[in-house]
């Protein structure tokens, strides 16, 4: 399979708008269920309280907020780091992005992920090596506000993912997901909530994205991705409430009965990360699910929680 149409539709080089972002998202599920990850990619790091304080003065530069969040979850407990840099600390190529000592870069196979981070709030280090191999890619873009400013891309919704980590020492193999979104805007000024999952309907993959835009309008999407990479558009089951997490941020998602939270990976007052277990067309199906309160996020009491989740470092 080429990787030109993945090269370019990552094309680390793309201009982000002042007050924007852009983020590339991996995520993974071991073959045995017994392991996961997370690996985020910034520019204009969303969630950053050093970055929504810059926008509060005026016009930001979101080349100075970058950073990669990696999460790791399995039997030797949760690891989580996420450290924001500055300009200085951010390189990029069309094939190409580093954020001081970790980095991506794509060659013909696929993507090759260097992470070299800190943990927190209990400091450790984060070492290893994550190949990303697509094995279904798309083309599609679909917007989702109804100015077009905010931009989702399910660059490659079916991966396989090798995870060689040193510190800890961790060593799998499993099923993957890569998307990326792109902004001209913060999130907060545009939504309110948002949810997200993508499950394996026997050989396709479907993604849901459901969003409460701040003019009260919502947007959903179902999508059904096959091998090949066309994407069809399916109805959606009915919406269905999830339990809240520990912090009561409300989620939710689409099922024919009732669905339910296997397991919490994030659980935090403005955003969460779950194991889902749905059922879409007709399948009993689990899957990577993600809740987001931008609501929450703007409160200036959360915001300063952060910072203890999200050092900044000069380097």
């Amino acid at each position: 399979m080429t990787l030109l149409p993945l090269a370019n539709a990552m094309d680390f080089t793309a201009d982000v708008a002042p007050n924007g972002y852009v983020w590339w998202y991996i995520d993974a599920l071991s073959d045995d269920g017994e392991s996961g990850l997370t690996i985020i990619a910034f520019i204009g790091s969303v969630f950053s309280p050093y970055y929504a304080s810059a926008r509060r003065k005026g016009l930001a530069d979101p080349e100075n907020h970058v950073a990669l969040n990696v999460a790791l979850y399995g039997k030797g407990g949760k690891r989580w780091a996420m450290t924001e840099r500055g300009r200085q600390a951010l390189s990029r190529t069309h094939l190409s992005w580093r954020a001081g000592p970790s980095g991506i870069s794509i060659d013909r196979e696929g993507l090759s992920i260097e992470i070299d981070e800190w943990t927190v709030p209990l400091p450790s280090r984060l070492r290893g090596h994550v190949r990303v191999t697509p094995l279904v890619q798309t083309q599609e873009t679909f917007p989702l506000d109804a100015a077009g400013r905010h931009v989702w891309s399910p660059l490659a919704p079916r991966c396989r993912v090798d995870v060689e980590m040193d510190t800890p020492s961790r060593r799998w193999q499993g099923e993957g997901y890569l998307d990326r979104n792109r902004g001209e805007r913060p999130l907060e000024v545009d939504f309110s909530y948002w949810d997200w999952s993508c499950m394996s309907v026997g050989d396709h993959r479907a993604i849901l994205y459901d969003v409460i835009r701040r003019d009260g309008s919502e947007q959903s999407l179902g999508l059904l991705v096959d091998q090949a990479g066309e994407v069809t558009q399916i109805d959606l089951p009915p919406r269905v409430t999830l339990a809240p997490n520990s912090w009561r941020v409300p989620r939710r998602t689409q099922s024919l009965d009732s669905a339910q939270i296997l397991k919490t990976f994030e659980d935090t007052p403005f955003y969460s990360r779950s194991l889902i277990q749905t059922r879409i067309l007709d399948e009993s199906v689990s899957g990577m699910h993600e809740s987001l309160s931008l609501d929450r996020f703007q409160s200036r009491v959360v915001q300063s929680m952060l910072s203890f989740r999200m050092p900044r470092r000069s380097w």
